[in-house]
């Protein structure tokens, strides 16, 4: 007998996640813990630059092409039919859908092939609840009744983030009370990510993000300008890229152009965040993006670094209000503005909230409580 109660047998889980770079981010600690409990891993995805780093893990890839943006009726089709072969092929024992559209189409492709456990996991709703576009408008209540239909089956649970995502599934009736788990974010490692001192000089404000409009980028160009036009001293810096497969995405001659202003600095990618962190004083986030529980949130607070970030899904997970960081209503240029100047004029209070900002990390958001509760997921579904 196994672990699981059941005859000498290694539980195949497949892990199926739009991006590469995305599963390496924001998943791969969980399969590597999967890998080590005695799982056969393997994550299907589409392969652009972190093939190898998934590889050099021990975990098995699959490529699998799907886009996130595509609508074409053809393509969409083709793609869910090439993912109920390979289901069929592999036969897992359990499927971990990360995100909306492997979400849908895999819960689907589980149901035609008779996958035993069906995992779901949400971090956040995105922009299909979060925006008032046309098309998000449209698209909401289809992908609400799919997702109805999908989400209850026997042997399925669906992993949320934050207390007002559940909230709102339970309200709206999508999912029975009793599938939800409630596990907060993707985790911190906080070995990686851990406090330093301020740097010297005038106080940087860092957003780092995918470059979305629901992320609030234009707001916080906006409260740069105000604050330099009023006198304050401080450096203002976006780190990120846009993200072309999102409906939200800023055009990069928009940031071009915005840096050539001198309104704010645009760093593009990075993939050394401690490092950026240790240079900024002052992280903000003005999103209204349907978030999780924001990844770079957690990793700030694991810094020792104040946060102004919404009061809005996800955001007031990690941040406490006038504790580690200061929260301002969505789309409030003037609230956002004000919030910044508090901290970038304050030092001492800056510190106060940094410590406890990594206080709330360690004891609340490290990956190996992400894992630890993941894990048990698995472990309770495999028992049925």
């Amino acid at each position: 007998m196994d672990a699981w109660g059941g005859a000498m047998k290694c539980p195949k889980i497949i892990y199926f996640i739009t991006e590469d770079w995305y599963f390496c981010s924001h998943r791969l600690p969980l399969a590597v813990a999967a890998l080590d409990a005695g799982y056969d891993v393997a994550v299907v995805t589409h392969v652009n630059d972190h093939g190898d780093a998934i590889r050099q893990a021990g975990i098995r890839l699959i490529p699998f092409k799907i886009s996130r943006r595509s609508m074409n009726i053809f393509s969409e089709l083709a793609m869910f039919v090439r993912l109920i072969v390979l289901y069929r092929k592999e036969r897992p024992d359990i499927v971990h859908h990360v995100a909306m559209k492997p979400v849908l189409y895999g819960s689907l492709a589980a149901r035609f092939t008779g996958v035993p456990f069906v995992v779901n996991a949400l971090a956040g709703l995105g922009y299909i609840y979060s925006s008032e576009q046309p098309l998000a408008r449209v698209l909401r209540p289809a992908i609400g009744c799919a997702l109805k239909g999908l989400m209850n089956g026997r042997g399925s649970c669906l992993i949320l983030q934050n207390q007002d995502d559940r909230a709102l599934f339970i309200r709206k009736h999508l999912i029975n009370e009793e599938r939800i788990r409630l596990i907060r974010g993707s985790g911190v490692d906080t070995a990686v990510f851990s406090p330093t001192p301020e740097p010297s000089g005038i106080p940087v404000v860092l957003l780092a993000s995918r470059m979305l409009w629901d992320k609030g980028i234009k707001e916080f160009v906006e409260s740069a300008r105000q604050l330099r036009a009023h006198g304050v001293r401080a450096q203002f810096v976006l780190v990120g890229d846009t993200d072309p497969q999102n409906p939200a995405a800023i055009p990069k001659e928009q940031l071009t152009a915005w840096h050539s202003e001198g309104a704010i600095e645009w760093w593009g990618r990075r993939t050394d965040m401690p490092v950026v962190f240790s240079q900024s004083h002052i992280i903000c986030l003005p999103s209204y993006y349907g978030e999780g529980v924001p990844k770079v949130l957690i990793e700030a607070a694991a810094c020792g670094r104040p946060i102004v970030t919404t009061s809005t899904s996800g955001c007031r997970e990690i941040v406490k209000n006038g504790k580690n960081g200061l929260l301002v209503p969505a789309r409030s240029t003037g609230e956002l503005a004000d919030a910044i100047q508090r901290l970038i004029e304050n030092p001492e209070l800056r510190q106060k909230m940094g410590a406890r900002g990594r206080d709330i990390a360690t004891n609340e958001f490290t990956v190996a409580k992400v894992v630890s509760d993941t894990m048990r997921v698995y472990g309770e579904l495999l028992k049925k």
